[in-house]
């Protein structure tokens, strides 16, 4: 079933322009802007320029997956095979099934998101020529990396990446920006040559790198010491770039210093390509390596899980100094190791889990870095000691709409029912009771208690991040010296909260632009905020300064996440239909 019927010749236009508009839009880009469209400055225009190729690529994107047939989505549609390096065999191979399709979409939409946001809050650094510039050959790199079929164009997807997400940390990001941004790109770069001996290994040792020949082979002209030694290799790569415990080391201080663009890209869409490797590839290319190496992967996923929401504890503790972004990259640690848990399991519930716990990350923490990114622009910090001391967030009294949406994303983030991240993390669950034949079943039902365990983690942390940053601390009220001569006003009413009059340094409010900076009169005090009584020998602590709430342009950026993150929660078939029969057909080796 299509909703629209779209011709073949129209779809392989559609998926061509969808990987190479945006690398078109990059040299646009830094081309000088013609005349009558240059706007108000040369900034603005190349910033508007961003916004409208990636609106047109997503555009493209949508149409795609309408006229995607729907009935077979395990076919691989929109082909196109063209050969490339003949003497290599290497192919201009293109397509997309129900696996990559959701992750094509959600890339094309979260580029578009940032380059909106970015328009009407530009990061702070270079000229925005450059920024717009790598962030449509990041998406390029991006798209092609889900589109093609051939191993080794694969590769060089997969590498495309890595250079403009190292410039946008590095050029563009907050304190330790270069120590970031060289940590990310030795490590990924270190990882893709183990990565690329490996795909090597697969071509020259099967005959071939078309990736749809691989899966349907499964695995048959390979020995199994080829397999393991391939899986062993790829898998370093890929398990970098996921990031798997002990290899995720680079990620929370890229996602520290990042800019809140760098990070949603990098969260939303860049992890995905990992995880997308090992079920594109691994799975069904070297079923024999895959089930030697599944107890292992399975473990360190379990590890992560559980090592990730340990640490976002720590971090989110009173007194740890724990920086709020920082807290959201240790989380993805633990919920990449649902979805490697779900792939390790071999099994279509299991790797259905995982496809589905991807897009619902790619969603919800995507939203969490652009949330803690207008938070840390109006507080002028991240860290969450001041964002929950006397002087700071309380979000819910003072930016009522923000916090809400703080709290929505948090929720999400620790698998409430209802909402898209429940789903990925119980049938990946469900998949680990049953492991694939040949697995250790009391090996990956305890794999899925930890697992199980660290759910309970990720609440615990996530809500303590909602009642600090969303309720603000919770103090108790000191003994006050008695007052000799009363004096008439608005805080000695009856029903008016009394301020502590005891000693510590006076309360003054955030100087940042966004806040509202002039007191309220003492007669009228600011609903929700405390006033200290006007006695002798006590400080009077101004009233807490309002914060500019969710601006248009912002839910403009946000209401899309909130919306599919709801639908995917609450209609998780629209998912699940695209992907379990390509799933099975991946698993069966090539049958539908």
């Amino acid at each position: 079933m299509t909703v629209i019927d779209i011709s073949p010749s129209v779809m392989q236009f559609l998926l061509a322009f969808i990987v190479v508009g945006p690398l078109l839009g990059a040299v646009a880009a830094l081309l000088p802007a013609p005349p009558g469209l240059k706007g108000r400055n040369p900034d603005q225009a190349v910033l508007r320029h961003g916004v409208t190729v990636t609106g047109a690529v997503l555009i493209a994107a949508i149409v795609l997956a309408v006229g995607f047939d729907h009935d077979h989505p395990a076919t691989m549609q929109a082909t196109t095979d063209i050969s490339w390096i003949p003497a290599l065999d290497v192919r201009i191979h293109l397509g997309i099934d129900g696996i990559s399709l959701p992750l094509l979409v959600l890339t094309a939409l979260l580029t578009f998101l940032c380059a909106l946001y970015s328009y009407f809050k530009p990061p702070a650094g270079p000229s925005p020529k450059a920024f717009v510039a790598l962030v449509l050959v990041l998406e390029s790199g991006t798209l092609a990396t889900f589109a093609v079929l051939d191993l080794l164009l694969f590769f060089l997807a997969f590498e495309m990446v890595l250079i403009p997400m190292y410039f946008l940390i590095n050029r563009w990001g907050g304190d330790q920006r270069q120590a970031a941004a060289w940590k990310f790109i030795l490590y990924t770069l270190l990882g893709s040559v183990v990565m690329l001996l490996g795909l090597l290994l697969v071509g020259l040792k099967s005959g071939t790198f078309d990736m749809v020949a691989l899966a349907t082979d499964n695995g048959r002209g390979l020995t199994t010491s080829v397999q393991v030694i391939a899986v062993l290799a790829i898998g370093i790569g890929l398990a970098v770039k996921t990031p798997m415990w002990p290899l995720h080391s680079w990620l929370p201080d890229a996602h520290t210093a990042a800019p809140t663009v760098g990070s949603v890209l990098l969260a939303g869409v860049l992890l995905k390509m990992g995880t997308y490797g090992f079920v594109r590839i691994l799975l069904p290319a070297a079923p024999d390596g895959m089930r030697t190496f599944a107890p292992y992967l399975a473990a360190f996923a379990v590890v992560g899980i559980v090592y990730g929401s340990l640490a976002c504890l720590a971090l989110a503790r009173t007194g740890a100094k724990g920086d709020l972004k920082r807290l959201i990259a240790y989380s993805s640690v633990g919920h990449m190791g649902f979805v490697l848990l779900g792939i390790a399991t071999m099994t279509p519930t299991g790797v259905n889990g995982a496809l589905f716990a991807n897009i619902a990350h790619g969603l919800i923490t995507g939203l969490l870095f652009f949330l803690v990114g207008a938070v840390k622009d109006r507080y002028g910090t991240a860290d969450l000691d001041t964002l929950a001391g006397a002087t700071g967030a309380a979000l819910y009294g003072r930016a009522p709409r923000l916090g809400a949406l703080l709290a929505f994303a948090a929720v999400g983030s620790l698998g409430l029912p209802g909402l898209a991240g429940f789903w990925g993390e119980m049938l990946t669950l469900f998949g680990a009771y049953s492991p694939a034949e040949g697995l250790s079943r009391p090996a990956f039902r305890t794999f899925m208690a930890i697992g199980a365990f660290g759910t309970l983690l990720t609440a615990a942390y996530m809500l303590i991040v909602v009642r600090r940053v969303c309720m603000g601390e919770h103090t108790l009220p000191a003994r006050t010296t008695p007052a000799t001569t009363p004096t008439p006003s608005a805080a000695s009413a009856p029903d008016a909260p009394q301020a502590p009059a005891t000693p510590g340094p006076p309360q003054t409010p955030d100087t940042t632009p966004a806040l509202a900076t002039t007191p309220a009169p003492a007669a009228s005090p600011t609903p929700g905020t405390l006033q200290a009584p006007t006695t002798p020998g006590t400080l009077q602590a101004p009233p807490a300064p309002q914060l500019a709430d969710v601006q248009p342009y912002e839910a403009a950026a946000w209401t899309p996440l909130v919306a599919l993150t709801v639908l995917a929660g609450l209609w998780p078939a629209v998912l699940l239909g695209l992907t379990d029969p390509a799933v099975q057909k991946l698993l069966s080796g090539g049958k539908s």
